[in-house]
C-alpha cells in the first residue's frame, strides 16, 4: 500500500523520488522539450514585432466569474503529474520504473505535439491584471500567454488521469486503487475548471486540448472520455450559473467534434486548430485589444 495518496503528496518530495529513479536521460529530454516548446518559442514571439496573434475568448467566458483564489490550482498542473508518477514509485517500487519513464518520455512529446500548432499560430485571450497575489506577478512574468490553444493545462491533466488509469491496470492494481483514480479524475477537472475563472484560457481552448488529445491518442482519449470530462465541470456548486453551465458545456462538445469533423478533410491534425485561429482574426502581439 502506499503511505501518502496521491493528492496529499508534498511536490518536493515526490520530485526527489522520481529524481532517484534511474531514467535521469529521459527527465532532462523532458525537460528541454517543455523549455523549448513552451518557454523559449513564447518568448521569441513576445519579442518579435512581427508576431500575429489570434484572440480567441467567447462570449460565454463572460458568464464565468474572475476567482484569483483559483490561481493555486491552476498552477498545480505540473506539479499534480509529478506526484502521481512519485505515487507509483513509492507503491509500487521498480515494477513501476517502465510505466513512470514512459509518461515522462510521453509528457515531453505533448509540447512537442501541442508547438505544432503553436509554431504557425499564436493565440491569447483577455486576461484581468491582478498583482494582488505573487502568483499572478510570476504568471505574467514567465507566460508571455501566447500559447493558448491547444491548452497544455487541458492535455496534461487529461494525460495525467488516463495514464494512471491505463497503468494501474497493467500493474493489477486499479481497483485497489480506484479511490485514487477518482481523486486524480476530480483534481484534473479542477484543474480545468481553473483555467476559465483566473482567465487564462477560454472555453474554446478547452475544446482545442481536448481535441489535441483525441489526436494524440484515440484509444487512451476517445471522444466518450471527452464528454465524460466536460460533463462533470461545474458540477460543485460554484458560480456558474446551471444555465450558464449548460450552454458551456454545449459549447465545448460541439467545437470539439467540429474539429473532428473537419479532421479528415486535411492530411494532419492540426489544420482544424489553424483554420480556427485565422477565423478568429489576427492582429500584432503589441497592438491593443479592441473593446
Amino acid at each position: 500500500m502506499a503511505i501518502h495518496s496521491i493528492l496529499n503528496r508534498g511536490f518536493w518530495a515526490s520530485m526527489l523520488k522520481i529524481a532517484l529513479r534511474p531514467f535521469k536521460r529521459t527527465c532532462i529530454g523532458t525537460i528541454k522539450s517543455i523549455f523549448y516548446n513552451f518557454f523559449f518559442l513564447q518568448y521569441m514571439g513576445a519579442l518579435s514585432k512581427k508576431t500575429k496573434v489570434s484572440w480567441v475568448d467567447h462570449p460565454l467566458d463572460e458568464e464565468i466569474p474572475f476567482m484569483p483564489s483559483f490561481v493555486g490550482v491552476y498552477m498545480d498542473f505540473l506539479p499534480f503529474a509529478v506526484r502521481t508518477q512519485a505515487f507509483l514509485a513509492e507503491s509500487f517500487g521498480k515494477p513501476a520504473d517502465p510505466y513512470i519513464k514512459s509518461f515522462i518520455h510521453i509528457i515531453g512529446e505533448l509540447y512537442a505535439r501541442a508547438a505544432v500548432v503553436y509554431k504557425r499560430g499564436f493565440s491569447t485571450t483577455h486576461r484581468p491584471l491582478c498583482l494582488r497575489k505573487a502568483a499572478f506577478v510570476s504568471i505574467r512574468i514567465f507566460d508571455p500567454h501566447l500559447m493558448c490553444i491547444p491548452s497544455l493545462h487541458v492535455m496534461v491533466v487529461t494525460l495525467t488521469y488516463r495514464k494512471m488509469c491505463q497503468i494501474l491496470k497493467c500493474l493489477g492494481a486499479e481497483k485497489e486503487y480506484g479511490g485514487e483514480l477518482e481523486s486524480v479524475r476530480r483534481h484534473a477537472i479542477e484543474i480545468i475548471e481553473s483555467i476559465l475563472y483566473i482567465k487564462q484560457h477560454s472555453i474554446n481552448c478547452i475544446a482545442a486540448g481536448l481535441y489535441a488529445m483525441t489526436c494524440f491518442d484515440e484509444q487512451l482519449f476517445p471522444a466518450s472520455e471527452a464528454r465524460d470530462f466536460v460533463g462533470a465541470l461545474f458540477l460543485n456548486g460554484g458560480p456558474v450559473s446551471d444555465s450558464s453551465s449548460a450552454a458551456i458545456k454545449t459549447h465545448i462538445m460541439n467545437l470539439y467534434q467540429n474539429f473532428l469533423d473537419a479532421r479528415p478533410e486535411h492530411g494532419n491534425w492540426e489544420q482544424p486548430l489553424l483554420d480556427f485561429l485565422e477565423n478568429a482574426g489576427q492582429r500584432r502581439y503589441d497592438e491593443p485589444r479592441s473593446s
